[in-house]
């Protein structure tokens, strides 16, 4: 069995959940067309871009310990559904909780791919 940092189950989470914070990063750039001043811009991005601060600390714990980045990335994707529960469409649940779960989903196979070739290795 090949080394679980080797695979493509092991990476895909990663690179998944980076791309998505990178799209919601871009998602903030709307601030530069309101028209606000320097101070007013920065406070206004700053604000855009707690949730891509939010993602990126998910992704650090993650790295290292999958199963708790399955159940951050889930719990953020059901924070999500649960306050924008009233204004949430299919489209708009296709971009954000979505690539959410997706990524919960993938870090919780990575995690089990990890633990069994620790189990199978120390046999």
């Amino acid at each position: 069995m090949k080394e679980p940092r080797k695979t493509i189950l092991y990476w895909c989470p990663r690179v998944l959940s980076i791309l998505f914070a990178a799209f919601i990063s871009i998602l903030a750039l709307d601030v530069f067309s309101e028209g606000y001043s320097f101070g007013e811009l920065l406070v206004a991005l700053f604000m855009h871009l707690v949730p891509t601060f939010v993602i990126v600390f998910f992704i650090i714990i993650a790295w290292k310990r999958e199963w708790i980045g399955a159940i951050l990335f889930l719990g953020l994707a059901i924070f999500y559904i649960i306050i924008f529960w009233s204004e949430l469409d299919f489209v708009i649940l296709l971009i954000i909780p979505l690539p959410l779960l997706i990524c919960s989903i993938l870090y919780f196979l990575s995690w089990e791919q990890t633990k069994k070739y620790k189990r199978n290795r120390a046999l």
